[in-house]
């Protein structure tokens, strides 16, 4: 039977090749997002902060559409906002499914191909809207050209975590800065519990978290997100905020 719309192309990020693996694309099945995962965020968002590991509770998550990617850097200055924020990320890109039932967090990261570095954009007036009504905030998060992403670099050439950080500067000047050590949750420990509400499977993005220094991008602006020296996405945003 013929399907009676186009089938939309799936989206696909670059990969990184060097020595014996081959440069190629990742094709992205679903994007999952954590909140609250850098402590100084937290606070500066006004949440309440765990005193200890014990009383972390369960993480927060959140979606995006795949669709949301944003490959070349360009973001549009989106509708219905004034108030477009930035917020810096690890992302986790999952290379094999995972296996049935909850997963044990020795076991992810036989699951993790590679990470990259991104932008968790948000609409901070809408969600704050949405959270003074007690309602669901995802018009605030997963919106056009939200997720801008660098390529992927394969998990064996970035090695242990523990060492590294991310940074964001916005027209030159730093605005964020987070050691990934400083994770209130750890790439195993969020694969853990988010395999126990989906199904993890091979294609997978993971939006790890920010740290504090969140705050806005305008038209004209020019943004450069880092993971340490290992990969680096630049980018600008264009177009024009909406009338107040």
């Amino acid at each position: 039977m013929a399907d009676v719309i186009p089938v939309p192309a799936p989206v696909r990020i670059p990969v990184r090749g060097s020595g014996t693996l081959s440069s190629g694309r990742f094709p992205v099945r679903r994007i999952h997002c954590v909140g609250r995962n850098f402590a100084d965020h937290a606070r500066e968002m006004g949440a309440q902060v765990a005193a200890s590991p014990a009383e972390r509770g369960q993480p927060v998550f959140f979606t995006k559409p795949a669709d949301a990617i944003v490959l070349d850097g360009v973001v549009p200055y989106p509708r219905a906002t004034r108030e477009l924020h930035h917020e810096v990320e690890l992302v986790v890109a999952l290379g094999a499914d995972a296996p049935e039932g909850v997963l044990d967090p020795s076991e992810a990261d036989a699951l993790v191909f590679g990470y990259a570095i991104g932008l968790d954009l948000t609409r901070r007036d809408l969600q704050a809207a949405m959270k003074a009504k007690g309602l669901p905030w995802d018009i605030a998060k997963a919106f056009d050209a939200s997720a801008p992403v660098s390529e992927i670099v394969p998990a064996r050439e970035v090695g242990s975590l523990a060492s590294r950080s991310i940074t964001l500067d916005v027209n030159g000047t730093r605005r964020q800065h987070g050691a990934l050590h400083d994770l209130v949750w750890s790439v195993p420990e969020i694969l853990h519990e988010l395999s126990r509400l989906y199904a993890l499977r091979a294609g997978d993005l993971i939006f790890m978290g920010t740290p504090a220094g969140v705050g806005p991008l305008v038209p004209g602006d020019r943004f450069e997100a880092r993971l340490d020296d290992i990969v680096s996405l630049t980018g600008r945003v264009t177009g024009a905020m909406p009338p107040a």
